[in-house]
């Protein structure tokens, strides 16, 4: 059996990969021959301690390497099945097989498309696609249908797809690395087309028939439980499938700390596995012909094990549940060779064999939050003396759980609930005992007449109760994220803290000087992040996609210019400006800017609003619209107003007050334009203005129009940019804030040409994602987020 720290060297080796600029050629995987053959060699020699230790070092950092190869070529594998640029946004003819449940939204459903074969000359496709289908509005009175797409049907399809291209944002999520984990090689939408066609309604494969199974529970679960609020929770529990969940009921699951519970968690699969297990050894040792031929206990292990796999696979494979099932899998090859394994052991086992079948999971919060929360119930409770017992210590290990996990849950996410360790005290046990159970068994045909009706009626009440938690003043803990070293600091010190005798009654007795542990997490949050000095200016422009965001500091003020796109089921404000301003340590937005309605500048605003405090709301909107009506702090961007906040000076220069009563079917004609002047540099955001409101700005403002940085009008559309606002705001730099790919051609080409002849350099947000600009020194500096966490995943073009 391989050490522990052999296998620890193997998931860390595969962690390091992910840490990669680029990947390494495979020829490099050669270095590793003369080192095994050492070792070989050393094997039957007679060696000293000293060359004994030197072995098991080498010993080490093979493995350590042999994860880090093992996760190269991998990685090399799964990139090399990739789209070619030139047919990125062109139609292609495919047919293929829906792979796995499809998210239905309003006007859209979401699904991933496995290509069997490629119908369009000359075309490539990769094999594994995500796929939108919108719905087409036929006439005015006629509501937009979709058709009755379904896990295992084969279709066949005129698509557009393009290479996965995520927004790159500090503090947010990376959709190219989730891509890369799923095998998501190409992302776009089915056009509308006659050659669109059903031609089988199930492919006969394993993993369709899984896929399929799961969409059958989930339709009979909405059919048994019609409009009933908790449903898709049911339908959680049983498939998997997070995406059925209603936001607000995943906002309250998320204050309490108890989204765990909406994952088939390790805590699930191992309550089934358990529940089979008890089942199975009770009959088996009432037939002794079946005892002759097999031990009751390697029958129940046996065939819990295979009730854990089943479940697993239903729950789509998710980490936690991997997690469990390598865990179940190793105690039971020990069972079966009647051998004595560690729980530690087993543990690091189920660590080894996670990375081996995903090597890229080490970069899910899952599987952080999963193997610590299991860590720190072994470190708590093996090999104890005088542990407390029944409610006492489960009141214990909820504690320390929520301890340990809080610096990875700050460094993860910016926040933790403060009420999770009563929610979950409460939660686990009613979920585990309680529903889960009757969850599954209404899987059963028929069983879910009875069952599934009782299981939402229970559930209602459990899910008050964590409402009203939710509710509570404070229920969330939100801070800046704390830098790296400090959160090493804080594990190590809540590891000491957590010795023998640390918790409850046993703080003054056993392991001494534990308190020491609470100097070590004071880092978390007295080490205050960055800010500007006064009179320096910062300016973050977000990377959005096909839309503008732009965040201003001062020293003691914060400005958010415009909020992003709406997604359809989220937007750019839940998505990247709030995590943003969380990470940043920024609390409250002194001024928030929607330079006008339209849906890319306006899209994340109720998020932003509903997270974060606004002190002060202005825009070019109209009277009627919502945000007028919901925020009484609303004032209208007028020309030569004029402010200064901390020596930096903020004026509207466009719309003048007079174009509010002018009749205008465009919003983008009264869009607000911002400039910012400090003694560093100065921007100009003229958000999305035209040719007319350029020469308008032209004839009333020439001396105020320079600006050492330029945010491209318009996101570079045709209609703007004239040569003559180009020369006059005479910008160092200019960014345009646009989509990969995106449908309307933005940057025009005629633009950039006219930039370009003036030799300004460019940054675009599609191809350097977010653009970090500091005014400081009497200079400014220029970062970009893809070159600051540049990956070897990383979509370049």
């Amino acid at each position: 059996m391989l050490a522990r720290n052999k296998l620890l060297a193997f998931v860390l080796g595969t962690g390091l990969l992910q840490l990669q600029a680029e990947l390494l050629s495979l020829q490099w995987l050669w270095i590793l021959l003369p080192a095994g053959l050492c070792i070989g060699l050393w094997r039957h020699s007679n060696e000293s301690t000293a060359l004994i230790r030197l072995k098991q070092i080498i010993l080490w950092f093979i493995f350590l390497a042999l994860g880090f190869f093992w996760a190269t070529w991998y990685a090399h594998w799964r990139l090399a099945d990739s789209l070619p640029i030139e047919w990125e946004r062109k139609d292609i003819q495919v047919i293929g097989v829906i792979a796995n449940l499809p998210q239905r939204h309003t006007h859209a459903v979401r699904f991933k498309f496995d290509i069997e074969h490629i119908l369009t000359e000359g075309a490539y496709v990769p094999k594994h696609v995500s796929l939108s289908w919108y719905a087409h509005q036929q006439s005015a009175i006629v509501t937009p249908t979709l058709p009755d797409l379904k896990a295992g049907q084969r279709w066949q399809l005129t698509v557009r797809v393009k290479q996965p291209h995520g927004s790159a944002n500090p503090h947010g999520s990376d959709y190219e690395a989730w891509a890369l984990e799923h095998n998501i090689r190409a992302t776009g939408y089915v056009r509308s087309s006659t050659f669109n066609k059903l031609l089988q309604s199930i492919v006969h494969h394993p993993k369709y028939w899984i896929e399929h199974l799961r969409e059958t529970i989930q339709q009979r679960f909405e059919e048994r439980l019609p409009n009933s609020p908790y449903v898709g929770i049911l339908q959680t529990l049983a498939t998997g499938d997070q995406s059925v969940i209603a936001r607000d009921q995943w906002e309250t699951l998320t204050r309490t700390g108890t989204v765990h519970l909406m994952a088939i968690s390790g805590l699930h699969v191992t309550l089934v596995s358990g529940l089979v297990f008890t089942l199975i050894l009770a009959l088996w040792r009432r037939n002794t012909y079946l005892l002759l031929h097999l031990p009751a206990r390697k029958a129940a292990i046996t065939g819990g094990l295979l009730v854990a796999l089943g479940y697993v696979l239903l729950s789509g494979f998710a980490i936690p549940a991997q997690r469990a099932f390598w865990m179940l899998f190793a105690v039971a090859v020990a069972a079966w060779r009647e051998r004595m394994i560690s729980p530690v052991t087993v543990l690091l086992w189920a660590l080894f064999l996670v990375v081996l079948w995903d090597p890229w999971a080490t970069q899910s919060a899952s599987f952080w939050l999963s193997f610590g929360a299991i860590a720190v119930i072994l470190w708590i409770t093996v090999n104890r003396l005088n542990t407390v017992q029944g409610w006492k210590q489960w009141f214990r290990i909820q504690w320390a759980i929520t301890l340990a996990l809080m610096p990875l849950l700050l460094g993860l996410f910016q926040q933790f609930s403060l009420v999770s360790p009563f929610a979950n005290l409460i939660a686990i046990p009613f979920m585990s005992l309680v529903i889960i159970p009757l969850t599954l068994l209404s899987t059963i045909p028929l069983l879910d007449q009875i069952l599934l009706p009782l299981a939402h009626t229970v559930l209602s009440f459990g899910m008050m109760l964590i409402q009203w938690l939710s509710e509570a003043p404070n229920a969330v803990w939100q801070q800046h994220m704390p830098p790296l070293w400090a959160i090493f600091v804080a594990i190590a010190g809540i590891i000491w803290m957590l010795l023998p005798g640390s918790i409850g009654l046993y703080w003054f007795s056993g392991f001494p000087a534990r308190w020491l542990g609470l100097i070590a997490v004071l880092p978390l949050f007295v080490t205050a992040p960055s800010k500007p000095r006064d009179g320096e200016l910062w300016l973050t422009v977000l990377d959005v996609g096909q839309g503008l965001s732009v965040v201003v500091r001062t020293a003691n003020h914060n400005l958010l210019f415009d909020t992003g796109p709406n997604f359809g089921e989220a937007d750019s404000g839940n998505r990247i400006i709030v995590p943003y301003l969380r990470g940043e340590g920024i609390h409250q937005l002194d001024a928030l800017v929607v330079s006008h309605a339209d849906s890319d500048h306006s899209g994340g605003v109720l998020s932003v609003i509903k997270a974060i405090n606004v002190k002060a709301v202005a825009s070019s909107l109209e009277a009627a619209h919502q945000l007028q009506q919901q925020f009484p702090k609303h004032t209208r961007c007028s020309s030569e107003t004029i402010w200064e906040w901390d020596n930096v000076q903020f004026e509207w220069l466009h719309p003048s007050i007079t174009a509010y009563s002018k009749a205008t079917g465009k919003t983008n004609d009264r869009s607000c334009v911002l400039k910012i002047t400090s003694s560093h540099g100065s921007v100009l955001l003229p958000s999305d203005i035209g040719f007319k409101e350029e020469y308008a700005l032209l004839n009333h403002f020439p001396e105020k129009l320079p600006a050492t940085v330029l945010i491209a009008p318009h996101h570079g559309s045709n209609s703007s940019s004239s040569t003559a606002f180009i020369r006059t705001v005479n910008p160092k730099l200019t960014i345009f804030p646009v989509g990969y790919q995106n449908r309307y051609g933005h940057p025009h080409p005629d633009v950039l040409m006219r930039y370009l002849n003036e030799n300004i350099p460019l940054f675009r947000s599609d191809t350097h994602g977010a653009i970090l600009i500091r005014f400081t020194d009497s200079h400014y500096t220029v970062d970009h987020w893809r070159a600051l966490r540049k990956r070897y995943w990383h979509h370049i073009h």
